[in-house]
């Protein structure tokens, strides 16, 4: 995963992310950071992200708006993306996974479980890039 999106609202969330995708084994990848899903959408974009990690409470355009977008989009749909988010319950979760969210972390997160997220998700790419 060379080019890595993380789209949260707060400073602190997006540095704690980075922080612990850089423990997962990602620290050479490229960080792009948006604060809301609008700005996420065109570094999607821009970059050719390899890997969108999203809150889904942000201003201008939630995490669930931008996963609409994404998933329409022939160029980003296909885009591994992890939701990490506070809020959820199970039709949301249902919803997010029908958009096409790859995996969903429920916050507080650590190191622990983001490097179990990034193994499942290279798993389910390889996997995907071999079919």
């Amino acid at each position: 995963m060379k080019n890595i999106v993380i789209a949260d609202d707060s400073a602190l969330a997006r540095m704690f992310i980075r922080r612990c995708l850089e423990i997962a084994g990602l620290g050479d990848a490229n960080f792009y950071e948006a604060s809301d899903g609008s700005e996420a959408l065109t570094k999607m974009k821009e970059v050719s992200a390899d890997l969108l990690v999203t809150d889904l409470t942000m201003p201008n355009m939630n995490g669930i708006e931008l996963m609409r977008r994404i998933s329409i989009s022939p160029r980003l749909n296909g885009t591994p993306v992890l939701v990490v988010t506070s809020a959820g319950n199970e039709e949301q979760r249902k919803e997010l996974l029908e958009l096409g969210a790859t995996r969903i972390l429920s916050k507080p997160i650590s190191p622990p479980m983001l490097v179990e997220a990034i193994h499942e998700i290279r798993q389910k790419t390889q996997s995907t890039a071999e079919e």
